[in-house]
């Protein structure tokens, strides 16, 4: 028969394999979770990016080709942004 101070030994050292185990894997998610807000926060500066040239391309059609480049005005944000050959992908 197992005495009950050896039985909690027992249980103690499983827990704390168990706390090891686990700290491991929420290193690993948090490193996941990092890679994941990088490549999201990549695509929205991409994609916002896209609209506001998008906007600068289509303001400048409306304008004229005689306007230079550091002479347009910012684009209204409600305007819709122009692209042959663009499709916008809503967020």
């Amino acid at each position: 028969m197992v005495s009950l101070p050896e039985e909690l030994r027992a249980r103690e050292a499983a827990a704390r394999q168990r706390v090891e185990e686990l700290q491991s894997e929420a290193a690993e998610l948090a490193l996941r979770l990092e890679k994941a807000r990088e490549d999201l926060s990549r695509l929205e500066i991409t994609r916002e990016t896209v609209v506001q040239v998008l906007a600068e391309l289509s303001e400048a059609e409306v304008t004229g080709p005689d306007v230079a480049a550091g002479d347009v005005h910012e684009p209204d944000k409600a305007s819709v942004p122009h692209g042959s050959g663009v499709t916008m992908v809503p967020p």
